[in-house]
This record gives C-alpha cells, structure tokens and sequence, in this order.
C-alpha cells in the first residue's frame, strides 16, 4: 500500500527544527534522501542539520557540493544537537547509525523514520516505509510532493543519483515503469543522467582501479559456480592507497561472472570486524542469509556487520550459503 504522508505533513508544519541522518559508509540513497530532504525542509523556513557518522565517501563527494552533510564529532558536538525531530532514512537499525544511535536513544525529540527496507530495529519512532520502493530516494521524492515544494536542480541531482545507484542503474527486479517516470521528472527539474554516471563511473583514481583489479583476481568459487565471493583486507587498502569505500560496486561486477547467483564480498574493517556485502540474482534470498548473522536488507542486495576476523566471517558466511544452495 502507498504510503499516506499526511501525517508527515502535519509534524513538518508543526515543527521548526530537524536533524536528518543515516546509516555508516553511507551511499547515494543515503546522501542523495538526506540532502533532497533537507533542501526541501529549508526551502519551507525549517531549520535543518544533516549529520552523520561518517564523512560523505570521496567518489561520491559531488552529490554534495555544498557541504552540507555534517560528521558528528569532527563537524558538530552531540550536545549541540537539540531539534524538535530527528529523521532516520534509509536504515531503521540501531547498529547501523554507529556514534549517531546514541545521540538519537538519549534525545527526547520525536523520531522518525523513513526506510525501503525490510529489516529494523524498534526505534519507538514514526516509521514511514516501503519495503516494496526500489530506493528511499523515491519516497523522499514522494515527501516532497507531499509537502508542495517544487524539485529544484540539487535536490533532482541526489535523488536521481540515489534511485540510479540503488536500482544499478536501472537493472535490478525492483526497476518498474514508476522508477522511470520518477527519473523523468528528476531530469526534467534538472538532473543530469551523463554527469552524474560520469562522476561515478568514469572519475575512478588508479589506487581505485587497483583494489578492485586485486579482489577480482582474488575471487573464488564455490557449489559448481554458483557462489562466488572475494575480500579486501587493510593490507590491500594500504598497498594500492585505496579507501574502503573503494570497494563499493564491485560485488556487483562478481556477480555478472557467468553461472553464478550469490555474490559475497567481504571488507576487514579490523581484527575483531568484517562488513560483508550479499548479492544474489535468480531469487536467492540473500537477506535470510544476512539476518542469520544480525544483517538485513533486501532479497536480492544485503550487507552484514559480522563481529570476528576475515577468516572466520568467511568460513561462516560461505558456508551459510553452501547450505542454503543445496
């Protein structure tokens, strides 16, 4: 069912001030709903933050171009946050928001919600979600309607940048003819499909080419071909002078390897934590997968926080999937 977002109105007419924030790494959807969201808010007189956990990732800086995205503790100090509403988008778990989940459990500020995906935690918030909606950036756009402001060229930018990317770029299941006409309109308020697939795809630094070359020829097999999977480790990062948030979309690419329908790519962020990314193509359902390890996300695309070593998230993942392939 579509969501009624009359209710949402209501709390933005009767509020003034609002902190938006999202889930750790952040992506396009994350970046792309909080910045549509926020221009949208101030464009009514509202006074709005958008703070995160972490820094808005290099390669996808562009999304920001006024820097409006702040980081807790580097940019703003807890204790100066103080709106009448925190807005959660694009995740509804608590682990996810890393130092920001405190910030939101100790604030007596209304909480709210705004999320496409199926997994969350209780946040004793008003949840606003669709788990059927291909990217939060298309319910964002749906606020915006809601709220009568018209979509300038920064806002059409993020969230046609976030329903892109959240949709890879138009080829996933959960594309419909809505998706389109939503993109549509985005280009037609002023989006640019070629500048904003350029800025992502073609603006790669060669410490990016390398990483991602390195986790390729990493890559392993398993189940006949049907489970492929590859890792990058700190000493991969400090060799080739990539970043972690280099490693984003090549799961993707090791799914398109003929044959295979799970694709694991597995990031040590230390000794004791490794984030596992889970894609899946032919109906696999990766986020039974993840919600085995305390992950979630969507049927086909879902992500892990697993607390062990590399070697240990491997063998327990790939031998989760091994098992559900049978």
């Amino acid at each position: 069912m579509p969501i009624d977002w009359r209710p949402f109105v209501e709390l933005v007419k009767r509020y003034e001030s609002f902190v938006l924030t999202s889930h750790m790494r952040p992506d396009c959807d994350a970046i792309g709903s909080e910045l549509a969201l926020a221009y949208a808010l101030h464009s009514l007189g509202k006074q709005v933050r958008v703070v995160n956990g972490d820094a808005v990732p290099p390669h996808i800086a562009f999304i920001d171009p006024h820097h409006a995205v702040e980081v807790l503790d580097r940019d703003v100090r807890a204790e100066e946050l103080k709106p009448n509403v925190h807005i959660v988008l694009d995740t509804s778990a608590w682990n996810q928001l890393g130092p920001m989940a405190d910030v939101i459990r100790k604030s007596s500020a209304l909480k709210v919600v705004v999320d496409h995906h199926v997994s969350g935690d209780d946040m004793s918030a008003e949840v606003y979600k669709d788990t059927s909606a291909e990217a939060t950036g298309r319910l964002v756009l749906e606020i915006i309607d809601a709220l009568r402001v018209p979509v300038s060229a920064d806002m059409a930018t993020a969230l046609f940048a976030a329903i892109a990317t959240d949709t890879g770029w138009f080829r996933f299941s959960s594309v419909t003819a809505g998706t389109y006409a939503a993109a549509g309109r985005l280009v037609y308020s002023g989006a640019s499909p070629t500048g904003i697939f350029s800025a992502l795809y073609e603006k790669n630094t060669l410490s990016r080419i390398k990483l991602q070359g390195r986790i390729l020829i990493n890559a392993k097999t398993e189940s006949g071909g049907r489970l492929i999977f590859s890792a990058a480790t700190p000493t991969d990062l400090a060799e080739t002078g990539a970043e972690a948030t280099d490693t984003e979309d090549v799961v993707n690419r090791l799914l398109g390897v003929a044959g295979v329908e799970v694709a694991l790519l597995f990031l040590e962020l230390g000794p004791e934590e490794t984030k596992v990314s889970l894609r899946s193509r032919t109906g696999f359902d990766v986020r039974a997968v993840a919600a085995e390890f305390g992950g979630g996300g969507h049927t086909a695309a879902s992500g892990v926080r697993y607390p062990g070593p590399l070697p240990q998230a491997i063998e327990a993942v790939v031998d989760a999937v091994r098992k559900a392939l049978r």
